[in-house]
């Protein structure tokens, strides 16, 4: 197994610590000189907050570690394809490579919809691997989805009476 699947296993030991947590389950690593230097997983229920994304918080944390925002000898894994905020990010802090699993084809930002860490137009590119693990990264976000929407349909089966939503709000009169 190259070290490419090697991290990758690491960046799923914390998609499915997000998972235990009830988080999306998203993990990321970050790597310097052969070394995890950080790492992190989905918290946006738990900490309430937009930009806890796993790369985000593994890419803060790896900043730290360093002392530097410029990760430029770092490589970071992913299990799923950043957003455009996390590409961005990667972009700003000059991370040397990404190894991401699955595709996102409904936010993904650096294949999937864009391509901004290789964009010429921006003062950084970064070298981009896709599709390590690209089944478990996707075979444990399906399970988790899956999993959300049975409970759901459990819970309708039990509550026929309450009032149904729609646009996020109650709608009282269906």
């Amino acid at each position: 197994m190259d070290d490419d699947h090697h991290y990758m296993s690491e960046a799923l030991k914390r998609a499915r610590q997000a998972a235990d947590e009830g988080e999306v389950p998203v993990g990321a690593i970050v790597v310097c000189d052969g070394e995890i230097i950080a790492d992190g997983f989905n918290r946006r229920e738990t900490w309430q907050d937009p930009t806890a994304h796993a790369e985000l918080i593994a890419v803060r944390r790896a900043a730290e570690e360093l002392g530097s925002w410029r990760l430029c000898d770092c490589t970071v894994y992913v299990t799923l394809e950043p957003c455009p905020m996390c590409a961005g990010m990667l972009v700003n802090a000059r991370v040397d490579r990404l190894v991401f699993g699955a595709s996102d084809p409904k936010a993904g930002a650096v294949r999937s919809l864009f391509a901004l860490s290789e964009d010429p137009r921006l003062n950084h590119r970064l070298e981009v691997r896709q599709g390590v693990k690209a089944d478990e990264c996707g075979e444990i976000l399906t399970n988790f989805f899956r999993a959300i929407r049975k409970a759901r349909r459990s819970d309708d089966d039990e509550h026929d009476e309450r009032p149904l939503r729609r646009g996020g709000r109650v709608d009282e009169g269906a």
